[in-house]
């Protein structure tokens, strides 16, 4: 699969295509629907099949501040879109200038004069252009001036409509199986293991205290089930994967003021995982962030949890 990051990556012999284009933001199911139409149409057509999304999201140039909680890193998302059999995935770095072009003005310098497009699929709520001024119908317009097809496609998986912020609501309630269901697969946050202040080695549980990008997503505060996993060098574990029990919040019972995510790996008391990229997998919340009035007390419940996350992952 080819990455571009701009039009100016796309390669001056690029052929006809069919393109789609969306935010993308979590590579949900009814993303992947959109995606999944477009390949198939472009095999068909024996054509090639390229994605179109944005870095940084269109909210955070458009209304400063509002950026929405980030599902996906942009690396992440590219990876995910590549697992869907796309030909290539096109990165457009979002600006003031360019959220001003008018919808004749993008279709033309993106679809046209670069990926040269023959069929163009989008979701059935698409907006594009200067605010937001073009819908699915104008890019049916633009077709028929510049020669493509445009193809509406509905966001929906098992008749539920999915989104973003779906998944976003979700997490922020801490159902991340929910989110889950409509992701396609766990939500991921992902970071620098960095140190804290060390209290989980101290209390027998080791954790990994992840700082993640700024706008992530990350779901309501307890202590959740899912995994741990090294994806990047420096580490020895590059690859490696753990179960995990997770803990997002302040640490009520120290007067925590700092939230945190924390993942410690099931029955791994050995890994030093300082500075390593790592990803952090839910499956399931299990319970709420609680103040103790005790360590002792506290430890009996994260043996708890250990053995609890330990039964949900078990086999997954």
């Amino acid at each position: 699969m080819q990455s571009w990051h701009g039009l100016d990556d796309v390669p001056d012999d690029w052929g006809r295509s069919v393109v789609t284009i969306g935010v993308f933001d979590g590579v949900h199911l009814g993303h992947q629907r959109m995606v999944a139409r477009a390949v198939e149409t472009a095999r068909s057509l024996g054509l090639l099949s390229v994605v179109v999304t944005f870095d940084p999201h269109p909210d955070e140039v458009v209304r400063p501040g509002s950026h929405p909680p980030q599902l996906t890193t942009p690396r992440r998302r590219t990876e995910l879109l590549a697992s869907l059999g796309v030909d290539a995935v096109c990165v457009l770095p979002f600006t003031l200038e360019f959220s001003r072009m008018s919808p004749d003005e993008f279709v033309q310098t993106a679809l046209v004069d670069r990926l040269h497009a023959a069929c163009v699929v989008v979701g059935e709520n698409f907006r594009f252009g200067h605010k937001a001024s073009g819908d699915l119908e104008t890019l049916r317009t633009l077709g028929e001036k510049y020669d493509f097809v445009a193809e509406g496609v509905p966001l929906v998986s098992e008749g539920e409509a999915i989104s973003s912020t779906l998944v976003r609501e979700r997490l922020a309630a801490g159902d991340v199986a929910g989110a889950a269901a409509a992701l396609g697969r766990p939500h991921r946050v992902e970071g620098v293991v960095v140190r804290g202040h060390q209290r989980g080695k101290a209390l027998g549980f080791p954790t990994a205290n992840v700082e993640s990008p700024q706008h992530t997503a990350i779901p309501a505060d307890g202590v959740y089930a899912g995994w741990l996993q090294c994806t990047q060098a420096p580490s020895p574990y590059e690859g490696e994967r753990w179960p995990a029990a997770i803990s997002i919040g302040t640490n009520p019972t120290f007067d925590g003021v700092e939230r945190t995510v924390e993942a410690y790996a099931l029955d791994r008391d050995d890994l030093d995982l300082y500075g390593a990229h790592v990803a952090v997998d839910f499956a399931e919340r299990l319970r709420e962030t609680l103040r103790f009035d005790s360590i002792e007390a506290l430890i009996s419940q994260m043996r708890a949890d250990v053995d609890r996350a330990r039964e949900v992952t078990s086999g997954r």
